[in-house]
């Protein structure tokens, strides 16, 4: 049995937490090495991530950590030639392929491996190369994924000097003529060779020079220049997805994320292929060259920003779950004092209600005739004092005194009258002081009933002079 592939963990690179590397059997049997990591909580889906040409695993250390911070799963892998996977030819520094149909393979392949373990929904993220194979996988038929960001994908490429027709020239000659393992333009350069100054890939020297400590830790991991054989690989699938009807079947959401200051992917192939898209968006990042995860964290914060708003609808965030309610004990000791300092509150507010329907009542002493009748004061011989107080507890607020019998009516008028004026200011007092005892009367009552009608007659002939006045 093979033993697991390894991963490199050096002070300038660490490993990330949670991450375990195995092999996956691809395409002709060829061994291909992928790692999964975990995020420390629950995972909201998972990120099937893909490097470029050149890219191992390692590289990804800072994206794979940005990943699962998010709340990701992520599964990063090398792709055939490179890396620690297999390599097409013994040279190991030549960047060689021979079709993209075996890269579809063993894609397909690592995704059915890793499948029980990387919960839904799923999300591609993809850089240049790995761009360009994400979305041939999508345009055969792959419906696994819930959508995906691709950083400059490879969707066509740049010759320099030498123009698109030449180029396609010069390749079908040297593969026709059996040159496909032969660096291509004569570039045998190595990755060892490459400096910070001049490069094309990054503006940032840290992340450039952390690369370069990877490979100088493991030159395993290094792959140098293409040959005319990966580039065939190249010019076959790019104009496989330059064809309109190409992507018409890939319904998910896709972001294409491009450099302003490319200098290795043709930029216009990315906003046909946006076009082309059903759901694609083409996103530019000012300044940036070809490497935009790699980039300054300006630019670089860019590509994530458009990463989190498309995972944010295709693997939204899960609900956190509420906190447990504290014992009852608890409760109690926080919801008991909130009732004693309600319950005073409305006595203040239902006092003045009271007070403001009694105050019109003192109009009633508006009336300065009735003050001068001599025999007012000996109206309170009728002691009803008592009886008032027996009608506090017997009769209702509201109950009105029982009709009393024809007595009243034998007295004469002008008497009547002459104790309705004299009674007058008393009934607002009684009113305002003591409101039962008005209404518990029964004798009182009634001589109240017998003088209203007397009063009512009365009070034109004493109202009459104030009006011709």
């Amino acid at each position: 049995m093979l033993e697991p592939p390894t991963l490199l963990d050096i002070p300038e690179a660490p490993l990330p937490p949670g991450g375990e590397a195995e092999w996956v059997i691809g395409a002709g049997g060829g061994r291909l090495r992928a790692a999964l990591f975990r995020p420390s909580g629950p995972a909201r889906g998972s990120i099937v991530l893909s490097g470029g040409r050149t890219e191992p695993i390692e590289k990804y250390y800072e994206v794979i950590g940005d990943l699962l911070d998010r709340g990701f799963v992520v599964l990063a892998h090398d792709w055939r030639g490179q890396g620690l996977s297999v390599r097409e030819l013994p040279d190991r520094l030549k960047g060689h392929a021979r079709g993209f149909k075996p890269f579809l393979e063993d894609f397909r392949r690592l995704l059915d491996t890793f499948e029980s373990r990387l919960p839904k929904p799923w999300v591609a993220v993809a850089h240049s190369m790995g761009g360009c194979l994400n979305l041939l996988a999508l345009a055969h038929g792959e419906r696994r994924f819930a959508g995906a960001v691709l950083s400059a994908p490879m969707l066509g490429i740049q010759f320099g000097k030498v123009s698109p027709a030449a180029a396609r020239l010069m390749v079908g000659v040297n593969v026709a003529l059996g040159r496909s393992g032969r660096y291509a333009l004569g570039q045998a350069g190595t990755p060892f060779d490459e400096t910070f100054e001049g490069n094309i890939l990054t503006h940032d020297p840290v992340r450039f020079g952390r690369h370069r400590a990877q490979i100088a830790a493991n030159p395993d991991l290094a792959l140098g220049a293409p040959t005319w054989g990966w580039l065939d690989f190249a010019l076959s699938a790019t104009r496989f997805l330059a064809r309109r009807d190409s992507l018409g079947g890939v319904t998910i959401p896709v972001d294409i994320v491009c450099a302003a200051e490319e200098r290795l992917v043709d930029n216009a192939a990315q906003a046909a292929a946006a076009r082309n898209l059903p759901q694609g968006r083409l996103i530019t990042v000012p300044g940036a060259y070809h490497e935009l995860l790699m980039e300054t964290d300006d630019m670089r914060n860019i590509f994530l920003r458009v990463l989190d708003a498309l995972t944010g609808k295709a693997a939204p965030k899960p609900v956190e779950t509420p906190k447990p309610a504290p014992p009852a004990a608890t409760r109690e000791a926080h919801v008991a004092p909130a009732p004693l300092k309600v319950e005073p509150a409305p006595a203040p507010v239902t006092a003045p209600k009271k007070v403001a329907k009694a105050r019109p009542a003192p109009k009633a002493k508006a009336e300065p005739k009735a003050k001068a009748a001599p025999k007012a004061k000996a109206a309170p011989k009728v002691k009803v004092a008592p009886a008032a107080k027996a009608a506090k507890t017997s009769a209702p607020a509201k109950a009105e005194a029982p009709k009393p019998a024809a007595k009243p009516k034998a007295k004469p008028a002008k008497t009547a009258a002459k104790k309705a004026a004299a009674k007058a200011p008393v009934a607002p007092k009684a009113a305002t002081k003591a409101p039962a005892v008005k209404k518990a009367a029964a004798t009182k009552a009634a001589a109240t009933k017998a003088a209203k009608p007397a009063a009512a007659k009365a009070a034109p002939a004493k109202k009459a002079p104030a009006k011709k006045k």
